[in-house]
C-alpha cells in the first residue's frame, strides 16, 4: 500500500532509513483496518511525489512493526511524525489535510 515514491518503513530498517537520514523524514503510522489511515494514503503518496529528493516520505504499518510505534508512544492512528537529524520535530495525530502537511514540511526544509 505504497506509491512509487512512498517508502515502506519497518522496525528493522528504522535506524538507517529514518534516524540516520540526511533529509527530513515524514512517517505515517497506519494500519490496514484503520479507515482514516486509508483516507490519508492519497495525500501521503502525493506528498511523496511532490517532495521526492527533498524529504523521505513513507508509511509504517503498526501491526507489522509495533516496536517503532511503541518507541514513539504512538497511541492513535494515523499519526504522522516528522524527523530531522534523528529527532521528532513535529507531529500530527488524526487525518490531516495536505495543506497543513505542506506547511509542516516547508518549515523544516
Amino acid at each position: 500500500m505504497a506509491g512509487q515514491n512512498t517508502i515502506v518503513f519497518t522496525d528493522s530498517g528504522w535506524d538507517t532509513d529514518v534516524l540516520r537520514s540526511e533529509v527530513p523524514v515524514l512517517v505515517d503510522f497506519w494500519a490496514e483496518w484503520c479507515g482514516p489511515c486509508r483516507m490519508m494514503t492519497p495525500t501521503v503518496e502525493a506528498l511523496a511525489t511532490d517532495y521526492a529528493g527533498k524529504v523521505k516520505i513513507g508509511k509504517l504499518n503498526v501491526d507489522e512493526n509495533p516496536s517503532s510505534a511503541m518507541r514513539y508512544n504512538v497511541r492513535g492512528i494515523p499519526t504522522l511524525l516528522l524527523f530531522k537529524n534523528g529527532s521528532v520535530v513535529e507531529q500530527r495525530v488524526g487525518a490531516t489535510g495536505k495543506a497543513d502537511l505542506v506547511k509542516m514540511l516547508d518549515a523544516h526544509l
